[in-house]
């Protein structure tokens, strides 16, 4: 297979063949040379700063590849991969990157002892399916029998890596809290997780172990005005999307008045309209009222008189979960079906109480215990703001875990166990096919072992050694039925050492793991078919001569 680099009519450049393949590999394994030392429990950080100079300290791989400006179309596709696993699973992003280009690397091998690529792709479906239905069937282990230590301690393995894995004992616990706060079933009877409804806010000042679990939503605004009731027990809640504040006329609306008393009148009308709006609110036994505009000082006026808390720019996010939570209506208008404005009881919320509280520098609006539906806000304390950014996408992925373990009720063992297994699996496997996938089922298995090896290169032990005996206690568990249990050691990477994960209590959700070893395998083979690429040149603009050269030529 000739490389040729040749020009084309179409006004571009094409390279094709072998080039192609290994100017691709070379790509992705750039990408994941750069996330690999940020895997496992003893992983390095990056600090990626941008054009603007503001700095962000990192673990997540997925957060790391967002902010890496890659122009390369292959490496772009791992970028994307890391991007999925974040959105589907939520943990593994960095995993699924490494796992991709060791694929490749192997796959680029095979290919240039003249194995068709063909062959190689068929051979990595087939590996990726048998090793899927493995996992399945070996490794997976109900989280029925295991009980809430284990939900706990696979929140425990997710933070392990991360900024906060120091008190992870403590994050864990309330991760999990959290997640058990906004349970619900829906209409087909389906237990959800729905983690969107887990507000995280920041706030920093004193340490980590600061940060508190509340149960209710929290919301950072203020009341209006400081002499509006800071504490409102059994609230009627008001949610609006609309601004309280004097009504004017449209633009390019012209009037022309003869008597100029019409003219007050006019003034006095506009003013009015609001307040007929707030009185018909206030009517309803309304005494919060939350709204995503603004609230002028005439209007405040009404608020206070009735003795109600009003709350002005609110976050339409915000605003909707709230209204989901206490069972209120999300009003975008007052105007009802006759073109009349009108404003009901039955579109009001409640909950046990609202106040507002004073954390760090700001003060916060907590509405606790929502009639319809439970909520949980976890607000995060930290040294700096570099801290709590990074502990927020910590606590994201610790959420998502627990909840993909929840929904999924089933988990594996880490710390390298299934990678292991899986290659001593398909190591067997490929010697008992007699075709031309063989060669390629061998190569994936191969591949899988980056994982152990990359989670001990990071953490300063002996890779080649303590991948070895990993290999040794899998293969003796696959080949001797009496040790069968041997088939959940995996690497203690803080003594060096090879230990019992389920013993240990290092867990992660099996969806992870199979969700990210089929979105590698995908990625692998998208970039192993490409055998040819067609650059266009960007289009010349024939633009006329410039300032200068008219200077110059002193035609001004």
């Amino acid at each position: 297979m000739a490389s040729t680099q040749s020009a084309l009519s179409v006004g571009g450049t094409r390279t094709s063949g072998s080039s192609i393949r290994t100017q691709n590999v070379s790509a992705a394994a750039t990408i994941a040379n750069i996330v690999k030392s940020s895997l496992g429990p003893v992983g390095l950080d990056k600090m990626l700063v941008d054009d603007v100079g503001d700095v962000t300290i990192t673990n997540d791989g997925a957060t790391i590849l967002k902010l890496l400006e890659v122009e390369h179309p292959a490496a772009k596709i791992l970028c994307e991969l890391a991007q999925l696993q974040d959105e589907e699973v939520g943990d593994g992003t960095t995993s699924v990157v490494i796992i991709a280009a060791e694929l490749l690397k192997m796959a680029d091998e095979l290919v240039r002892q003249k194995i068709h690529p063909t062959s190689v792709i068929s051979g990595y479906r087939l590996a990726c399916k048998e090793a899927c239905k493995y996992i399945q069937e070996n490794l997976t282990i109900s989280t029925d029998d295991l009980g809430r230590e284990c939900i706990i301690n696979c929140a425990k393995t997710s933070m392990s890596s991360k900024i906060i894995g120091a008190d992870s004992e403590f994050f864990s616990n309330m991760v999990v809290d959290a997640a058990m706060a906004v349970k619900m079933t829906d209409a087909k009877g389906n237990v959800r997780y729905p983690i969107k409804a887990v507000n995280i806010l920041k706030a920093h000042g004193k340490s980590a172990k600061e940060t508190v679990l509340v149960n209710g939503y929290a919301l950072n605004c203020t009341v209006g005005s400081q002499q509006m009731p800071k504490r409102v027990v059994n609230p009627k809640i008001a949610c609006l999307d609309f601004s309280l504040q004097k009504t004017r006329l449209k633009l390019g609306i012209q009037i022309l008045v003869e008597d100029p008393e019409k003219l007050e009148g006019i003034r006095q009308r506009e003013a009015d309209i609001t307040k007929d709006r707030i009185q018909k609110i206030l009517a309803t036994g309304a005494n919060v009222i939350l709204t995503t505009g603004g609230i002028d000082d005439l209007c405040l006026k009404y608020f206070v008189e009735a003795g109600a808390m009003a709350v002005r720019r609110c976050k339409k996010v915000d605003l909707k979960r709230i209204a989901k939570c206490t069972g209120a209506t999300f009003m975008m208008t007052m105007a009802n079906m006759e073109g009349e404005e009108s404003f009901e009881a039955s579109m009001l919320g409640t909950c046990e109480e609202i106040v507002q509280e004073r954390i760090c520098d700001d003060e916060l609006i907590l509405i606790k215990g929502p009639k319809s539906r439970s909520a949980a806000s976890i607000i995060l304390r930290g040294a700096n703001d570099f801290m709590v950014d990074e502990m927020e996408r910590s606590m994201h992925d610790a959420l998502c875990v627990v909840k993909r373990v929840l929904e999924s009720k089933s988990v594996v063992p880490g710390g390298g166990c299934v990678e292991a297994a899986l290659s001593i699996y398909l190591e067997n496997l490929a010697t008992s096919l007699s075709s031309r996938e063989q060669l390629a089922i061998a190569e994936f298995s191969r591949a899988l072992l980056v994982i152990p090896k990359q989670l001990a290169v990071n953490a300063a032990q002996d890779s080649t050694d303590l991948v070895s005996k990993l290999r040794a206690f899998h293969n003796t568990s696959q080949m001797k039925a009496e040790h069968k249990n041997l088939k959940w050691v995996g690497l203690d990477l803080v003594k060096g050492t090879v230990r019992d994960n389920k013993k240990a209590g290092v867990f992660e959700p099996a969806v992870s793991k199979i969700k990210s070893l089929k979105f590698a395998t995908e990625a692998a083979i998208t970039i192993l078919r490409i055998d040819d690429m067609i650059k266009l040149f960007p289009e010349q603009k024939d633009s006329g001569p410039s300032y200068q050269d008219a200077l110059r030529a002193g035609t001004l």
